[in-house]
């Protein structure tokens, strides 16, 4: 029954159910405490002994209250005193109940093992909770200390208001300056657009630029044109020779 993996198979279940130790079939015979005892004992969960008092909380029988008078390990089942049903031949039996079903309401506290087990529970809930109380209580020293700084931050707090109502109240008591007036913005003038004709003139050169552009130009030395011979046909060199 002592298995490291959680088995899922429903087979190995059963077959470790099946085959669990005694010591094992006592622990899966546990049934929650009522929240009375929870309270005063501290303890959830304990194994059901014979002499403890229970209460059925689910199946055919859910409100009966009983006795254990007797455990079968081997089946995983207790029988209560009171809870029985009769045979056809008119004896009566025992019915058999699960120990999931049912929560303890008395504990039997005979068993010195049982006391030790449940005093030792007890015992280390009592000092987890003192644990967690020093833990949520601060000390004495950083009490104080928390209480200096928030008294050094109100402080700088009312500092910094009475710093800036003073800022508005010289700033009120000061005199607004005029300001100037604005001038108006001159409107954009638009250019005129010039005729063609004016265009032109303005393009074309005067008479008197013709005449300065001449005189800058150096005039260059006059030659003699070169007149050609016109060669002597035959013909007229026979009528001169003669």
């Amino acid at each position: 029954m002592q298995a490291t993996k959680r088995i899922k198979d429903p087979r190995k279940q059963r077959k470790l159910l099946h085959n669990a130790p005694a010591h094992l079939r006592h622990k899966l015979m546990a049934a929650p405490l009522s929240p009375q005892l929870t309270a005063s004992k501290s303890v959830k969960t304990l194994p059901v002994r014979k002499g403890d008092t229970v209460h059925i909380m689910r199946g055919d029988n859910k409100g009966f209250e009983g006795k254990i008078s007797r455990l079968d390990l081997k089946n995983y089942r207790i029988y209560l005193e009171g809870l029985t049903r009769e045979k056809v031949d008119g004896t009566a039996i025992f019915l058999p109940v699960h120990p999931s079903k049912v929560m303890i309401k008395n504990l039997n506290l005979n068993d010195k093992w049982r006391k030790a087990i449940v005093d030792r529970k007890e015992a280390l809930h009592k000092e987890a909770a003192k644990a967690e109380k020093a833990v949520e209580k601060p000390s004495a020293k950083a009490a104080k200390v928390e209480k200096e700084v928030k008294e050094a931050i109100e402080e700088k707090a009312v500092k910094v208001k009475e710093k800036v109502a003073e800022a508005k109240a010289a700033i009120e008591e000061k005199p607004a300056k005029a300001k100037p007036k604005a001038k108006p913005a001159k409107a954009p003038t638009k250019a005129r657009k010039k005729p063609a004709l004016e265009k032109k003139q303005e393009q074309a050169p005067t008479e008197e630029e013709k005449l300065t552009e001449k005189e800058k130009k150096p005039k260059a030395p006059k030659t003699a044109k070169k007149t050609r011979t016109k060669r002597k046909t035959a013909s007229e060199e026979k009528e001169g020779g003669t």
